[in-house]
């Protein structure tokens, strides 16, 4: 395998736009596209490039049983962030024994869940990160495998919001996880403590990455005594065109220096790295309007559809699959939300489109359906492979009322 293939990303154009049109004109829009054969070579490549780690799934960027197979079918283990992830998984056929529960603040009936696995499964294995969760684990009556969530004090990533590592929310802070551990030998079976530093990172975020890494790891070593130590995840992918990827012989070697002499195994859970550029969303366009400051293209995707540009100001990328030769026009790009929050793109260069075009939206895989909603009464969209097989049906709107009508 060679640097340029441990570096790469599926761009939009690297898709057959032949076939995404034909998969808009069976299955309708907006539709979800998934390369399955592109998540298990995304897996493969990291786990080349972490020989000696254990290399998870991080379920919460895409929690698709298709993803999930596929997966697991490729030898991963799955690392879940709450029950219905952990139901998700096993469902999917994996081994209850290798996952793992990250439980953040986690409600009473996810714990109840997690420890009645843990008494059938004792290989389960949940990490908490506060002094009441262990509390609340015991309770449950349950004294198995644990691991402590450590905040390291520092955050990297994408945006400030996903910026855990610094986030008082996530974990027990650092100065006070070894005694934590001395208190938890008593009660449970201590294997190993995690962290996750934040959510995106690319090569200009990587020295914060690592400086937090180190710091866990050197914690390892007063802790001692560990299975493992998971790092957790983060690794990003370039959503913008002029973006280059990672280079993961570089962050490989980059992490390796930052847990040198570690005496227990390496975790990491790659999530968005695995999934991001695996999947698209096909649009149709609708309404035209030219406004004074812009061109107003009117779509039938929406933030229902995708809305982490409106909660993160994500970039995506988006190409006129149409007609991509034609002439590049600044256009704004909206659904019919009645928000203006319903926006996908301001005054970008794209081909210009005419009504009917289907545009792509690229790098929608890792939170993309996880993050979809019914806003505005609008049917979630259906799911299916490049190959068109469809691995979730588009709801209609008596699905949008049924828990409803079911109510009464």
């Amino acid at each position: 395998m060679t640097a340029g293939e441990l570096a790469s990303v599926k761009r939009l154009s690297d898709w057959n736009h032949d076939r995404l049109l034909s998969l808009a004109e069976s299955h309708r829009t907006p539709l979800y596209v998934l390369d399955l054969d592109r998540i298990e070579a995304n897996y493969k490549r990291f786990t080349t490039a972490f020989p000696d780690a254990d290399v998870m799934y991080a379920a919460k960027a895409h929690t698709g049983q298709a993803v999930l197979s596929q997966l697991l079918d490729a030898g991963a283990t799955i690392e879940c962030a709450a029950a219905g992830e952990l139901k998700r998984a096993i469902r999917a056929g994996a081994d209850p024994n290798n996952l793992q529960y990250t439980a953040v603040n986690p409600p009473a009936e996810d714990l109840d869940y997690a420890a009645s696995l843990g008494a059938d499964y004792p290989g389960l294995t949940i990490t908490g990160g506060a002094r009441d969760t262990f509390d609340r684990l015991a309770e449950r009556g349950y004294d198995g495998r644990v691991a402590i969530r450590v905040n390291p004090g520092i955050g990297t990533g994408h945006h400030e919001k996903v910026a855990t590592g610094k986030d008082a929310k996530f974990g027990i802070p650092y100065g006070e996880v070894q005694e934590v551990a001395a208190d938890l030998r008593d009660q449970f079976d201590l294997v190993g403590l995690h962290a996750h530093m934040g959510s995106g990172v690319l090569h200009d975020d990587l020295d914060a990455h690592c400086e937090a890494i180190a710091k866990v790891a050197d914690l390892a070593a007063t802790v001692g005594d560990l299975e493992f130590v998971d790092i957790g995840g983060g690794f990003g992918v370039p959503y913008r065109e002029d973006e280059s990827p990672l280079d993961l012989a570089v962050v490989s070697d980059r992490v390796r220096e930052a847990v040198d002499g570690l005496d227990a195994t390496l975790k990491l859970e790659p999530g968005r790295y695995i999934v991001a550029d695996a999947e698209l969303i096909l649009t149709r366009v609708n309404t035209i309007k030219e406004a004074p400051s812009t061109t107003v293209v009117g779509v039938d995707a929406s933030i229902a559809t995708l809305v982490r540009p409106a909660m993160f100001g994500s970039y995506h990328p988006i190409r006129n699959i149409t007609a991509p030769n034609r002439e590049n026009s600044p256009v704004s790009i909206g659904g019919p939300c009645c928000t203006s929050a319903d926006v996908f793109a301001t005054n970008r260069p794209i081909a210009k489109p005419t009504r009917d075009d289907i545009l792509a939206i690229g790098n929608a895989g890792a939170y993309g359906y996880e993050l979809a909603s019914q806003f505005h009464s609008q049917p979630r969209p259906a799911e299916v492979t490049l190959s068109g097989d469809v691995v979730r049906r588009r709801e209609t709107l008596d699905d949008v009322l049924r828990v409803e009508e079911e109510a009464q």
